[in-house]
């Protein structure tokens, strides 16, 4: 079963790292939300994006 995931900022990510622990990777889609994403000093932020990024990989600290 294919399953998609809409996923924006902490609450999102807990969500995608929830589903990549039961369903196999290629089994799981998550689309992050980019309507928060900004540019500052030239630079193109993306927190929502990073946030799940980071937590699926296990960096994120939650504390």
């Amino acid at each position: 079963m294919k399953i998609v995931a809409l996923a924006g900022g902490v609450g999102g990510a807990k969500l995608a790292h929830g589903l990549a622990q039961i369903l196999p990777p290629e089994d799981l889609t998550v689309i992050v939300n980019t309507g928060d994403d900004f540019e500052h000093l030239g630079l193109y932020i993306c927190p929502d994006l990073d946030t799940v990024c980071y937590t699926l990989a296990g960096l994120a600290n939650f504390e």
